[in-house]
């Protein structure tokens, strides 16, 4: 079976700045990571080629620093990476990014065969759209299953698979058809380290590098700024707030501190004890 995951590499959320006078996020000097809900999504990759056996190709769209990304997830256990880089790429919305990668995803089922299922995490955290892998599924007509939490069961011979997705009102279980479309949620699994082979392989490997051009993107007025309709107006950090957090001291019993938290909260918050008052007097 072929599993291809769809990373990308972002800014470390930890060290983001905003510029004071553009409102816009300052990338010099921050740190790159993969998107940790793309790990998850890797895990569950690896752990299905491990089960069922098969090749897990790992995709992404970026500036060539972008291959730093890839490869740590061959690090990880990958198989293969690919890199979709060109300048006709830059400043991308969701729209944009999901016209390119699925069209690389469809050269890769091309060159190194028909991906079974097609992996993605939950959304980014710079972007936070959750619209990239919905989008791709859309294009490439495939089965959507999204905020998935596990996967039970994978039957690879009859074209079909058994996971369990989460929602508003508890936990999905669903069986579908392959090829399908997966984003995964954070806490998923637990990503592994690697190993020592990989490692080595990892250094050694080649990075498949594609162009607008090499992924067979032939209109590139849907690529970049000018396929994207939505534009970012304005990126702020939220202001301190003025009043600060009040600390309450620890007593001698759990109890007892919770009771003097619950008085901190009444003498705070007065209509919140009004309201549980009368709450309480209706049973």
């Amino acid at each position: 079976m072929h599993f291809v995951v769809c990373i990308k590499q972002v800014p470390d959320s930890a060290q983001i700045r905003v510029h004071p006078v553009t409102n816009t996020i300052m990338r010099q000097g921050v740190p790159t990571i993969i998107n940790p809900y793309d790990l998850f999504s890797l895990e569950e990759a690896l752990r299905l080629r491990d089960k069922v056996g098969g090749e897990v190709t790992v995709l992404t769209m970026g500036p060539p620093m972008a291959s730093d990304s890839l490869r740590k997830a061959l690090t990880i256990g990958a198989d293969r990476a690919v890199l979709l880089t060109d300048r006709f790429f830059a400043g991308s919305d969701t729209l944009a990014t999901s016209y390119a990668l699925a069209q690389a995803l469809r050269k890769i089922g091309e060159v190194y065969g028909t991906p079974d299922i097609v992996f993605a995490g939950k959304q980014t955290i710079d972007g936070d759209t959750a619209q990239v892998g919905p989008g791709i599924a859309k294009r490439l007509d495939l089965l959507q299953l999204t905020y998935v939490s596990a996967i039970v069961e994978l039957d690879g011979e009859n074209g079909a698979i058994k996971l369990e997705r989460r929602s508003e009102g508890g936990v999905q279980v669903l069986q579908s058809k392959l090829p399908c479309m997966i984003t995964m949620l954070e806490g998923s699994n637990v990503v592994r380290r690697g190993r020592i082979d990989d490692a080595l392989r990892a250094a050694r490997a080649e990075i498949v590098t594609w162009s607008a051009k090499d992924a067979g993107i032939e209109d590139l007025q849907l690529c970049g700024l000018r396929g994207s309709p939505t534009v970012v107006k304005k990126v702020f950090a939220p202001p301190a707030r003025a009043e600060k957090a009040a600390q309450i001291e620890l007593a001698t019993t759990p109890a007892e501190t919770a009771d003097k938290l619950i008085e901190a909260i009444f003498a705070k918050a007065p209509a919140i004890e009004a309201d549980l008052t009368k709450l309480a007097a209706g049973f």
